[in-house]
């Protein structure tokens, strides 16, 4: 069995998105969802279906963006909590 980073796919309300993809990708997308179906046994209607599962998987995995944004959030709490700079008097 082939190991995928998809799973089934939620049964969620579509939403229309409008996107140009080359050639190429939509035709890597619609293999990937033959392979997927065979998997899961679900038929994938629409290989667009993909795209945010694919997206959501990829940053839920990307360390780097974790730590950036860990970091990031990090540095705004510390703004936050931080006194502002005591006025110089008017």
């Amino acid at each position: 069995m082939t190991k995928l980073k998809l799973g089934p796919l939620p049964d969620d309300k579509p939403v229309k998105v409008t996107l140009e993809l080359p050639a190429s990708l939509h035709r890597d997308l619609a293999a990937y969802a033959e392979v997927l179906s065979r998997e899961t046994g679900q038929t994938v209607a629409d290989p667009v279906r993909l795209i945010v599962p694919m997206l959501e998987r990829f940053i839920a995995t990307d360390r780097g963006f974790a730590r950036a944004r860990r970091q990031s959030g990090a540095s705004a709490a510390k703004d936050a909590r931080s006194p502002s700079a005591p006025d110089s008097g008017s």
